[in-house]
């Protein structure tokens, strides 16, 4: 009786007699039940795997095999199945929120997660508080710059609010890595009425960042009694001459501080510009504010935060598009970026020697005017608005000293080169020279171009 190529089943041959039919259906039918016998029940959820190199030796076994990736080597959501070895499966752990995962040999499995860093993400300004080209020590007026990119934001009868720079204990800063040198400070007390709004807040270069989309702002911060709260707004400003003529309010929520440092973050919306109008003085911008203490008229862009007193410690500010705080980082990622970042904004030259040079390049135009040409590090946002001096006096190409007693700009200034006339007495016309210190150790010449 002739069989089959593969499993050796008997099959009628051509010349058999037809009374043999059914016998030789029975027995195909014996030999295909007797080689497949071990396809035979199993139950819900089990698979078949291979009992032995036999044909056809299959066994029913759960899907947690010995020889299948176990359920229980992931045990939390996000968990990841790499490799630690050759053949040999390995659990993973998810990371933290928005961070990315990149290859590691000297891991167990190879991978490993870590904070997510991308060029320019952070659109702050010396987010971590590097930057004091002003030199400032205290601030107790509104609007007023301390850290570069960093104003004082006061509004009503504010009581008494003072603003500092602080110095971290070498060790203490708050992330694991990155030695924070300083922080800011933000005191208030004395506030009662219903108009009080206090923050420290900087503005973002156009209106058009983020607008329309999810943004998140992360900080960290500290006071120095009981759980206060700072409130995040982030303020549409249209410029002059755009429209809506009035700001618009982004509220995003509050963070609830203890008495140490701890990161902070909140999340939400943008409102969209569509139909808007843009001024048309370059003046358009993102205004964040970091609410420390508000009254009542302030409920709805600060989450009816209320008036506080207390002393705020606020480092590392972060705002970035998306839902996820992710790794801080400063804008550029360096001290040299960051500082140039912040000289487009405002600059100053200063000296520490007693005749030290802060202008090296002008000319008397007459016997009360020294016409200067001021270089700049970089290009600032716009042509300087209005400049700011100390203990300057002028030397000319006879080495005769003049006093500055006035610092004006002039139409012939670019952002490049600023052109300051310095008011002085008794010159002789068409001298060269250049501006230094006044015999003092803190002149200065700074150039502002400020939102």
């Amino acid at each position: 009786m002739p069989t089959t190529s593969n499993f050796g089943w008997n099959t009628p041959a051509d010349t058999d007699l037809v009374k043999d039919g059914a016998l030789a259906i029975r027995t195909l039918g014996n030999n295909i039940d007797t080689s497949l016998v071990d396809l035979k029940g199993g139950t819900t959820g089990q698979v078949l795997s291979k009992a032995s190199n036999s044909d056809l030796d299959y066994t029913w076994v759960t899907t947690d095999d010995a020889n299948a990736i176990q359920n229980a080597i992931v045990d939390a959501k996000g968990d990841l199945i790499a490799a630690s070895a050759n053949d040999t499966p390995a659990r993973l752990a998810v990371g933290n929120n928005g961070e990315t995962l990149v290859a590691d040999s000297g891991t167990t499995t190879g991978l490993r997660w870590q904070g997510n860093f991308a060029a320019g993400k952070n659109k702050i300004i010396n987010g971590d508080f590097r930057i004091n080209q002003r030199n400032f020590t205290s601030i107790t007026t509104t609007a007023q710059y301390g850290f570069d990119r960093w104003a004082l934001g006061n509004a009503g009868n504010f009581g008494t609010v003072t603003y500092t720079p602080e110095n971290f204990t070498l060790g203490s800063a708050p992330v694991a890595g990155y030695e924070g040198e300083k922080f800011a400070r933000i005191v208030t007390s004395g506030q009662t009425q219903n108009g009080v709004r206090t923050a420290l807040r900087q503005p973002i270069e156009s209106v058009r960042t983020f607008a329309n989309s999810t943004v998140t702002v992360s900080f960290w911060a500290k006071a120095a009694s009981g759980t206060p709260k700072i409130a995040v707004n982030l303020e549409q400003q249209f410029g002059t001459g755009g429209s809506p003529s009035a700001n618009v309010d982004n509220y995003l929520g509050q963070a609830t501080l203890t008495t140490s440092w701890a990161r902070y973050s909140v999340t939400g919306s943008i409102a969209s510009i569509s139909g808007k109008t843009i001024g048309t003085n370059n003046n358009d911008l993102l205004m964040v504010h970091l609410v420390v203490s508000a009254g009542s008229d302030f409920n709805s862009s600060t989450g009816s935060l209320g008036i506080q007193s207390n002393t705020f410690d606020i480092w590392g500010v972060q705002v970035e598009a998306g839902s996820v705080a992710t790794a801080f980082q400063t804008a550029t990622g360096t001290l040299a970026g960051e500082l140039q970042a912040a000289q487009r904004y405002y600059y100053r030259t200063a000296t520490t020697a007693a005749y030290g040079i802060v202008c090296n390049s002008g000319f008397t135009t007459s016997t009360t005017n020294y016409q200067g040409a001021c270089v700049l590090p970089v290009p600032m946002r716009v042509n300087a608005t209005s400049v700011e001096y100390a203990n300057l006096e002028v030397l000319d190409s006879a080495n005769v000293a003049y006093a500055v007693t006035a610092v004006t700009l002039n139409a012939q200034a670019t952002n490049t080169i600023s052109s300051p006339a310095f008011t002085i007495a008794g010159a002789t016309a068409g001298r060269f020279g250049y501006v230094r210190g006044s015999n003092n150790t803190a002149a200065y010449l700074g150039f502002n171009a400020e939102l």
